[in-house]
């Protein structure tokens, strides 16, 4: 019982230091101090979040214009207010984490994300002994589905009894780990933060419809952790929409997070429970500087792997995993957003493996404009989907974006050395069989 109860205590003090991510820090109102590979956006009004979107629907008219099965990239922070995905997050953050204490005390502290299932009994009378619901109530709670007859709850169950609750009058409560006392999980909202939920969500089905129209495909980025969870959520809620018969929403995980693993994980399982195309691509992470410093003004963990070494591990393994469905149940898609010459090799390797054809159009690549054309064009010579990322807007917003890119990319000068001599190289052999322009 001490070992349980020790557990329990160490998870909800881990939490409880875990949400300070989740709060709005007025000193990272700027985000683009330590931000080397990603465009940022500020909210001035409701009014420029629409140009934002009638400019990402031109985005879509120019990707259906210039290449078939086309990907468009979107961002929500551009669409939606970004102190309203903070709450947010925090909110469905509270909920996750109040969903991890239960399963401490059942004895399930530090287990996998979809290894993690509360036994329903016993989670029943936790939530009447501490006054949430009673146990005739929570009887209600869990009822259709697979609930009632697997006689446990995983993840997955609890954010689908979340979307429930949240529509009914009565409040939600959880408990406050500071106070002790029970607080509506959803206190925090305002009616005008309701407005701006309902607003981006409109943006995005405006965009999905005109992507499906276009046959575009629609990725959207990650960005900062303390928007990622509502940014996430939002965007499988288009998948769900969208995603039936192909994958026209892709969502984007970033591997430098320590929990990208769990993140996939999660996602694609509810995909195969609902029915639903995983439309995916893997990326490094554009926000290491800047989430390393707020983790160490705000007192949380550092979200990101501690080395790079670690973060490659992670990118190959959620890759890997994702792979083994496609081999499986041909049900998931993803782009291979990487510059990196071992993953590419490495995607290679296990297509092979598991059978997977670039035919297919399962798995596909992508590289910025202007970066490693020694990895896109044989990608493309050997029939893989390749894409060339290029980014659009103004010149004194482009060109900033770029240099950041550049300096992201620390083996980028070695790359273009790299380039340089292959290129040069190939003048010499065209020069010596007489033909330089053929």
């Amino acid at each position: 019982l001490s070992s349980r109860t020790s557990a329990a205590e160490k998870e909800m003090g881990g939490a409880e230091k875990q949400e300070k991510q989740y709060r709005a820090h007025q000193g990272f109102g700027n985000r683009h101090g330590g931000v080397t590979g990603a465009h940022t956006y500020f909210y001035a009004d409701e009014a420029k979040c629409d140009q934002h979107m009638e400019t990402f629907l031109r985005c879509i008219d120019a990707s259906s214009g210039s290449s078939e099965d086309g990907f468009s990239a979107i961002k929500l922070t551009a669409l939606a207010r970004p102190q309203f995905l903070v709450r947010f997050s925090e909110v469905l953050v509270k909920w996750r984490r109040f969903f991890y204490q239960m399963a401490a005390e059942q004895g399930q502290a530090g287990w996998a994300v979809l290894d993690t299932k509360l036994e329903l009994e016993k989670l029943q009378e936790a939530l009447a002994n501490l006054g949430i619901v009673s146990k005739a109530e929570s009887q209600q709670w869990f009822t259709g589905g697979n609930l009632s007859t697997s006689g446990t709850v995983d993840l997955l169950d609890w954010n689908s009894l979340f979307d429930s609750r949240i529509k009914l009058s009565r409040p939600l409560l959880i408990p406050n780990r500071m106070t002790g006392q029970l607080e509506p999980l959803l206190s925090c909202f305002s009616e005008e933060e309701e407005l701006q939920m309902k607003r981006v969500l409109q943006r995005m089905d405006v965009l999905a419809k005109r992507a499906m129209e276009k046959g575009v495909r629609l990725m959207v980025d990650a960005e900062q952790s303390y928007f990622q969870p509502a940014i996430s959520r939002i965007t499988v809620e288009m998948q769900r929409c969208f995603n039936r018969s192909q994958p026209i929403i892709y969502n984007t995980y970033q591997c430098y997070l320590r929990e990208a693993y769990n993140n996939v994980t999660g996602d694609m399982e509810l995909s195969r429970r609902e029915g639903w195309h995983f439309g995916t691509k893997l990326v490094r992470g554009a926000y290491m500087e800047q989430e390393r410093e707020r983790a160490a003004q705000m007192g949380y963990e550092d979200p990101i792997n501690p080395t790079y070494e670690k973060t490659n591990e992670m990118y190959h393994r959620c890759l890997d995993y994702v792979l083994e469905e496609i081999m499986h149940r041909r049900n998931a898609s993803v782009m291979v957003a990487s510059h990196n010459e071992d993953t590419v090799k490495f995607t290679l390797r296990r297509m092979r493996e598991l059978g997977i054809h670039p035919s297919d159009k399962k798995v596909c690549f992508g590289q910025l404009l202007g970066m490693c054309d020694q990895i896109t064009f044989p990608l493309g010579q050997a029939g893989f989907p390749v894409y060339k990322y290029v980014p659009y807007g103004p010149v004194n917003e482009v060109l900033p974006y770029l240099s950041r890119r550049a300096q992201e990319n620390r083996g980028f000068m070695q790359r273009a050395n790299r380039e340089r001599d292959l290129l040069w190289k190939e003048v010499k052999r065209r020069l010596l069989t007489g033909n330089l322009f053929s």
